[in-house]
């Protein structure tokens, strides 16, 4: 982008409205078998979709992440949904939400090693320690809805922002949220916008300038995401 003349301020303007589906109540479609239990028994052409977020994408030089990992499996054997629960839970008990502005997500080791994070590093800390146990997972940006914002609700943290949580993929239940700012493990109030990897792949926006130190007159950022309205129910029209 190139501008014919110097300017004060510069601007960007987004406003998406859209229909999001979703049923409260429901936290997803039953397992399969094979998923309930780990480690899960993914099929061959299963492997092959998800080779890039089953294998863990960040070194763990001190092993720090394989053995806080560790911590949720009891056995050779253990329930895939408890050992989700569990790992959720940790991040309520054990952890401080640390809200910043600084560029890019924390190691996953350096997360740890703090105790504390956002909504990106506590995502990228649980994608991580899933996939050392073999689960298939990986990251997602865009928005939570808080009815809060609309005075209905006791609010969330990461509401009104850019937020980010993770997908793990069980067979028969598909690819399934998990947000362990929230501790919310169903899908409704999370609108996704992108998916990746890795979080450097899913970054909403990005720039440089050049210029002295003092001409930097700051930045905000101001996200509103506000329910306009309800989806009539189907079910009752008319056959």
């Amino acid at each position: 982008m190139e501008f014919s003349e110097p300017g004060n301020e510069l601007t960007f303007t987004f406003e998406v409205r859209g229909i999001y589906f979703g049923i409260k109540g429901i936290e997803a479609f039953p397992l399969e078998p094979r998923a309930e239990e780990i480690p899960i028994q993914y099929t061959p052409d299963e492997w092959t979709d998800l080779a890039g977020y089953l294998h863990p994408h960040t070194e763990d030089p001190d092993a720090s992440v394989a053995r806080w990992t560790k911590n949720f499996v009891a056995g050779d054997q253990d329930c895939t949904i408890d050992v989700l629960r569990r790992m959720l839970n940790s991040f309520r008990d054990g952890f401080s939400y640390n809200a910043r502005e600084t560029e890019g997500t924390q190691s996953p080791s350096e997360t740890l090693r703090t105790k504390s994070g956002t909504c990106r590093d506590y995502a990228w800390l649980m994608i991580e320690a899933l996939r050392r146990l073999g689960l298939a997972s990986r990251f997602v940006s865009g928005y939570l809805y808080d009815a809060a914002l609309d005075g209905r609700a006791v609010g969330t943290r990461g509401a009104g922002a850019t937020h980010a949580w993770l997908q793990v993929f069980l067979p028969g239940g598909g690819w399934l949220d998990y947000d362990p700012t929230n501790q919310i493990t169903a899908g409704f109030d999370l609108i996704p916008v992108a998916v990746a990897r890795h979080p450097a792949l899913a970054i909403p926006l990005e720039g440089s300038w050049f210029g002295e130190g003092k001409d930097y007159l700051g930045m905000t950022v101001e996200v509103a995401v506000n329910k306009i309205g309800e989806i009539p129910d189907l079910s009752e029209g008319k056959g």
